[in-house]
């Protein structure tokens, strides 16, 4: 079983930074896509950031030049290093990966089980 765990959220004040961690594991033969999406109660999730394992990362409007995305490839991990943090980032920030599994010919999408990151005086 492939399986995408979070970790890093927490309570951070309004300009702190954290830095979320996302390991995939299980039977893994390749992965290509890896990225973070966040939700808020009441609210799409959206799309915060994501990396092909080859390419340009991408970024929503809202965190270009505060979050940056970043991949070891070796330890089928994806990082958030979220910076200048506001209020309004306030979310379940939730890993997401496309995986080839072990004895698998295709890709398949993965979530993991979120963080909460919260952003408050």
């Amino acid at each position: 079983q492939v399986q995408l765990v979070e970790s890093g959220g927490g309570l951070v004040q309004p300009g702190g930074s954290l830095r979320l961690s996302c390991a995939a594991s299980g039977s893994i033969f390749s992965i290509n896509a890896m990225g973070w999406y966040r939700q808020s109660p009441g609210k799409q999730r959206e799309l915060v950031a994501f990396m092909p394992r080859t390419g340009n990362t991408n970024y929503a409007e809202s965190v270009k030049g505060r979050f940056t995305i970043s991949r070891d490839n070796a330890k089928n991990t994806v990082y958030l290093q979220m910076n200048s943090l506001k209020p309004e980032d306030t979310a379940v920030y939730y890993c997401n990966a496309d995986i080839i599994q072990t004895s698998a010919r295709y890709y398949a999408n993965y979530w993991g089980q979120g963080t909460q990151v919260t952003v408050s005086s």
